[in-house]
């Protein structure tokens, strides 16, 4: 009889003490709002919230030979060019390896810029401009993310910068 009551408490610590690791695991793992796992977009500003972590780890391959270390902060946007991103969540225990991929996306606009109209590049990566008059190739020109240029010309042809 003395002898049940030993495997009973014994089963009841052994259990009571598993539950609690899975509570403490589950607790200390960080907790990933957004974004999520397998993104693809163009928007090359990407929102982070991430609760449970200290820090963000972010690489071009999925061994983390030379990851960005960046310090969480609540409701953070981080910035990043077109490609293929693995990261992870650090705190207490890391977060699994996760998929970002920010396309590319080319944007020419026609805007007015000053008393006449220009180009702006709407995109995400820089553009070289092929300005023409007619069929005849007037000018080149190159455009970053977000630049405004006054530039005359009849056509324009825009193509990534890599």
């Amino acid at each position: 009889m003395k002898t049940k009551n030993i495997y009973a408490i014994d089963f009841a610590v052994i259990v009571g003490s598993l539950l609690l690791l899975i509570i403490v695991v589950g607790y200390a793992s960080p907790l990933i709002i957004a974004p999520v796992n397998n993104l693809e977009t163009t928007n090359d500003s990407v929102l982070f919230l991430i609760e449970k972590a200290d820090l963000i780890l972010i690489d071009d391959n999925v061994e983390f030979t030379s990851p960005d270390e960046i310090s969480i902060k609540d409701g953070m946007v981080i910035r990043l060019k077109p490609g293929v991103y693995y990261w992870k969540a650090v705190g207490v225990l890391e977060s699994k390896i996760r998929t970002l991929t920010i396309n590319s996306e080319v944007d020419l606009r026609i805007e007015k810029v000053g008393e006449d109209y220009g180009l702006v590049n709407a995109g995400n990566v820089n553009l070289n401009i092929e300005v023409y008059n007619g069929t005849e190739l007037v000018d080149n020109k190159k455009l970053g993310v977000g630049e405004k240029r006054e530039i005359s010309g009849t056509k324009f042809i825009g193509e990534w910068d890599e």
